[in-house]
C-alpha cells in the first residue's frame, strides 16, 4: 500500500464539515466547541499534545450522529445523548487505528462529573471529556437563547450562570473556574456569534506539518465518515464501502498504479459524504420524489466536493468523488461535465456507484442479480450515460465485480 502526504488534523477538520450537514441549526457546532476547548486548554497551560487531543476530540465528539432527527432532539433538550451517540461515536473511533485513542473521551462526553470522577480513566481523559461536556452544553444554551434573534451578549451572563450552577456536580470545579475566566470578555462570545470560530480553529490545524501516513491508517480515518453516511438510512448500509471496493477492483483491472487505486478507494468511501444533508424522510421515501426533494438530493455530490476540496493531498480525490453522478453525454450533475472532461477514475466511480446501488434493496425496488444489473449498465452505456470501457470491463469480469461489492 502507498503512503499519503497529508496533515491528518487538517484532514479531520475539513471532513468534519460534514457534521454541519446533519445538524440543521447546528452549523459549525463542533468547531465552536473546539474553539472554546482550545481557549480553556491555553488557560490550563496544557502542552501542545494535550491541546491537539482535546481539539480533535471536540471536533469528533458527535461523530456518532448521522440522523437529523437526533440533532433536533438534542437541540430541544430531549436527551443530550440522544440515540446513544456517544457509544456509537466511540465505536467508530475504536475502529480507526489513527483515532482509537480518542474513543474514551467521546464515550464519556455526556457523563456528569460526579459520576465521571469515579470511573477508571486517566485524569487527562476525564478532564478532556468533561471539558467537552461543559462546552457542548454552553453551545447548546447559546443556540437556544439566540432563537430569540437577540444579541448574544445579552445572554452571556445567563449562560455563564448555568455553567456555574453545575460546578462540582455536572462539571469539574477547575474547568468551571477556567471557563468563567476565558468567557468573561465580549470577544469570546462574538467569535461564537459571527461564525469566526472556523478561522480560529483552522489556524490551529494549519500550523501542523504534513507527514507521510500509510494508506491503511488514512483509510481507517476515512471509514469513520463513510460509516456515518451509510448509517443515515437502512437502505444504504455499506454502500460506500461497496463502491470503494468495486472502484479499486476496476482500477486494478485497468492496471492503474497502486497509489491511484488507493485514491480510488478513498474517493469511493467519500463519494456520498454530502448525503448527510439529505433528510431521512427523503432517503427512505418509497414514492417518487417531488421536484424540490430531487433538488435536495442532487446537491449532495457538490457538497461532497465542497467538503473535501481544501484538503491538501486530496485534490484528485475530491474531483473523482464529486463526479460520480456526471454522465459522459453531459446530462449528469453537479458540473454537467462530458466524457472528455471526466478522468477514467471518475468514470469508474460512476459505474461502481450504479452497480452497487442495485445490489441493495431500496424503498422503491428490490435488489437485483448481477446479470440483471449488467443489463441496466449496458442500457446506460448505449444511451450515452456510462463509460463504455468501464461497463465492458464489468461485463468481462462480472463475477469478480459482484464479489468485490458483496465481500465488504
Amino acid at each position: 500500500m502507498s503512503k499519503f502526504k497529508v496533515n491528518l488534523s487538517e484532514t479531520i477538520f475539513y471532513l468534519s464539515d460534514a457534521f454541519s450537514l446533519v445538524g440543521g441549526d447546528l452549523v459549525d457546532h463542533a468547531k465552536r466547541v473546539a474553539f472554546m476547548a482550545l481557549e480553556c486548554a491555553k488557560e490550563l497551560n496544557w502542552d501542545d499534545k494535550q491541546k491537539d487531543h482535546l481539539f480533535l476530540a471536540s471536533i469528533l465528539h458527535d461523530c456518532g450522529v448521522s440522523k437529523t432527527e437526533t440533532y433536533e432532539r438534542i437541540l430541544n433538550f430531549e436527551g443530550v445523548n440522544a440515540g446513544n451517540h456517544s457509544a456509537r461515536g466511540a465505536e467508530l473511533l475504536n475502529a480507526s487505528t489513527s483515532l482509537a485513542y480518542l474513543s474514551e473521551c467521546v464515550l464519556h462526553h455526556h457523563v456528569d462529573w460526579n459520576v465521571l470522577k469515579g470511573i477508571d480513566l486517566s485524569d487527562k481523559v476525564k478532564l478532556a471529556a468533561n471539558c467537552i461536556n461543559m462546552l457542548d452544553t454552553t453551545d447548546f444554551l447559546t443556540l437556544y437563547f439566540q432563537r430569540e434573534k437577540s444579541n448574544i451578549l445579552l445572554h452571556r451572563d445567563r449562560i455563564r450562570r448555568k455553567v456555574a450552577d453545575g460546578n462540582n456536580r455536572v462539571f469539574n470545579p477547575q474547568l468551571v473556574d477556567v471557563f468563567m475566566k476565558v468567557s468573561q470578555p465580549e470577544a469570546f462570545w462574538l467569535v461564537l456569534d459571527k461564525g469566526l470560530c472556523s478561522s480560529y480553529t483552522k489556524s490551529w490545524v494549519e500550523g501542523k506539518q504534513q507527514s507521510n501516513i500509510d494508506f491503511a491508517d488514512l483509510k481507517s480515518v476515512i471509514l469513520l465518515y463513510s460509516n456515518m453516511v451509510d448509517a443515515k438510512s437502512f437502505y444504504t448500509k455499506q454502500h460506500s464501502e461497496g463502491v470503494a471496493s468495486l472502484s479499486r477492483c476496476l482500477g486494478e483491472l485497468f492496471k492503474l498504479n497502486e497509489h491511484s487505486c488507493d485514491k480510488l478507494e478513498l474517493a469511493g468511501l467519500l463519494h456520498d459524504l454530502g448525503k448527510l444533508r439529505v433528510p431521512e424522510y427523503i432517503l427512505d421515501k418509497p414514492d417518487k420524489l417531488t421536484e424540490e426533494e430531487l433538488f435536495i438530493v442532487k446537491r449532495h455530490s457538490f457538497d461532497t466536493y465542497d467538503i473535501i476540496k481544501d484538503i491538501r493531498g486530496f485534490e484528485e480525490i475530491s474531483l473523482w468523488a464529486s463526479q460520480h453522478h456526471e454522465r459522459i453525454d453531459g446530462s449528469g450533475y453537479p458540473f454537467q461535465y462530458k466524457h472528455q472532461q471526466l478522468s477514467l477514475e471518475a468514470r469508474i466511480i460512476a459505474v461502481a456507484d450504479v452497480f452497487q446501488s442495485f445490489t441493495q434493496d431500496r424503498p422503491h425496488r428490490e435488489k437485483l442479480l448481477p446479470e440483471d444489473i449488467l443489463i441496466i449498465l449496458k442500457q446506460e452505456m448505449n444511451g450515452g450515460k456510462l463509460d463504455k470501457q468501464c461497463v465492458l470491463m464489468v461485463e468481462k469480469h462480472l463475477e469478480k465485480c459482484w464479489n468485490a461489492v458483496n465481500l465488504c
